[in-house]
């Protein structure tokens, strides 16, 4: 049996994966650049590094990836983890002829 036709999303098109990585990295930069601006009352010393938030953020977020990825590894299972697929036929008439 063929695969049925994918349907093409607007995720899927090279031009808007392009443009949605260009506002990621304009939108990065804007909330660094605008960190020299805004007047921050830290609580603590590291706080009141310049862009800490962001360097925070980043790790985090890598941090997070990573134990995906790790937990990925733990629990992916065998494609055939089930066991084997079984074959399906057609069924049959009364005199057992297919259909």
């Amino acid at each position: 049996m063929k695969n049925p036709k994918k349907e093409f999303d607007w995720f899927d098109h090279k031009s808007s994966r392009k443009l949605l990585w260009w506002l990621l990295w304009i939108t990065c930069g804007l909330t660094v650049v605008a960190e020299l601006f805004i007047h921050r009352h830290p609580h603590f010393d590291i706080d009141g590094i310049f862009s800490f938030y962001a360097i925070t953020g980043f790790i985090g977020c890598s941090l997070m990836i990573l134990g995906a990825k790790g937990l990925g590894l733990i629990l992916k299972r065998d494609e055939n983890y089930y066991g084997e697929e079984e074959e399906t036929s057609l069924p049959k008439d009364i005199d057992g002829d297919a259909q």
